[in-house]
């Protein structure tokens, strides 16, 4: 169910709990939302926070969006309930909070099962030092799996470290959960960045991220989604690049070539795959903004 072409350059949680926000994400620029029902919902708001999401997810009216309902966790009181929920209400995805072990992603998936959704992908929160150390585990864990997103906040307090510049405490962790997406053709979303006032930070972060191999950035606040887009989106010089490549190593094939010059660059099957993806992700992209 990964679908890595998909954009989700910009994913924005949105509190569950909060009526008059999920209204206003309709017309927010994001390319997927968050419902969510975890942190950012009190214990005493779990319950009407629940209901909301799932009828915001069945009412619609977010375009073409993908929307991901994050539950809470199955040891926690409301964790089974909201997966059940969510199974009726089919959103494109569930966010399933700190997993630890395959497990976890196999018993949500039961769940979704038995209540009759099939379509319904699990995305999950990597977020605890020991989901980092069980990240391949995790990544493998089933074919519903589509995408880990990382929790960076609350794996640099588990860790007992800090929040700099460079990430270099959480490095170790990003790209672990790097490779076991990639290994097994999952999407995945770099963490939030906390300082809402540091725009240049944010922009750093946000490159820094797409250097590592993110295909985008979970967000806690609009003002920060101009940036994520434009940092996440293949820029047109890359895009009239990809479509020459494509061209040319095409017409290349034709001849028997198995590489071609392009403007004195030695291009190469890998080259080409490369530039399909980056135009199929510009067009996806495309089509979200129109729709």
């Amino acid at each position: 169910m990964a679908a890595t072409a998909r954009p989700r350059r910009s994913v924005l949680y949105m509190p569950g709990s909060n009526a008059r926000a999920l209204e206003k994400a309709k017309g927010l620029a994001a390319d997927a939302l968050i419902l969510d029902l975890e942190d950012a919902v009190a214990p005493d708001a779990k319950a009407l926070a629940r209901e909301q999401v799932c009828k915001a997810v069945v009412e619609g009216g977010y375009g073409s969006r993908e929307l991901i309902i994050r539950t809470n966790g199955l040891d926690t009181p409301w964790g089974k309930d909201d997966i059940i929920a969510a199974a009726k209400a089919a959103p494109d995805a569930i966010l399933l909070p700190k997993v630890e072990s395959a497990a976890q992603v196999q018993e949500a998936e039961a769940l979704l099962r038995q209540h009759g959704q099939d379509k319904t992908a699990i995305w999950c929160m990597m977020e605890t030092p020991k989901g980092i150390l069980h990240a391949e585990q995790i990544a493998s864990a089933s074919s519903r799996l589509a995408a880990l997103v990382m929790g960076t906040s609350d794996l640099v307090k588990d860790l007992n470290a800090q929040h700099t510049p460079l990430r270099l405490p959480v490095i170790t962790a990003l790209g672990l959960c790097m490779l076991a997406a990639r290994a097994y053709d999952l999407a995945i979303l770099d963490g939030v960045y906390l300082d809402l006032d540091d725009d240049a930070g944010f922009e750093a972060a946000c490159n820094q991220g797409l250097e590592l191999g993110f295909d985008g950035k979970t967000l806690i606040h609009p003002k920060t989604l101009e940036i994520t887009n434009r940092v996440f989106a293949p820029g047109k010089a890359q895009v009239a690049w990809a479509h020459k490549i494509i061209a040319a190593f095409e017409a290349a094939a034709k001849e028997g070539k198995g590489v071609v010059l392009v403007d004195g660059k030695l291009i190469e099957n890998l080259h080409v795959e490369q530039a399909k993806k980056l135009a199929a992700l510009a067009e996806a992209i495309a089509k979200l903004q129109t729709a």
